[in-house]
């Protein structure tokens, strides 16, 4: 499966910027589509999952109310991160990640095996 990112670069803080993430027709079959970040020296955090299956979305409570998790249901193989009110310390890696099957552990990174190549947003004025 591959996994491409796209849509990062410098924001200024309280901006708005939407990342997207294109899947391979396989991957389109998985249930989990979502976002991790990491920051320099920092470990992979969990930032949101969509979750088909369990038709909701889960976020991380550092980014809960500030950023949006969509699928497109018309290109299936679609996904977006709308992340709007953004901080300095959102400054980070984005990667798109896609999992057969739910977990309940979907905010551990370990739970992933496929990963896309990572989109850089920074946030600074």
């Amino acid at each position: 499966v591959q996994l491409q990112a796209s849509g990062g670069g410098l924001v200024e803080p309280w901006g708005s910027v939407r990342l997207s993430c294109a899947a391979s027709e396989v991957a389109s079959n998985y249930d989990v589509m979502g976002w991790f970040r990491q920051a320099p020296g920092k470990e992979r955090e969990f930032v949101g999952i969509f979750s088909k299956s369990r038709r909701r979305t889960y976020y991380s409570d550092s980014v809960k109310g500030r950023f949006t998790i969509s699928r497109d249901n018309a290109k299936n193989n679609m996904m977006y991160l709308q992340m709007t009110s953004l901080k300095p310390e959102d400054t980070a890696v984005y990667y798109c990640v896609v999992r057969v099957r739910h977990t309940v552990a979907y905010y551990d990174h370990r739970q992933y095996e496929h990963w896309g190549q990572g989109t850089q947003v920074t946030v600074s004025s």
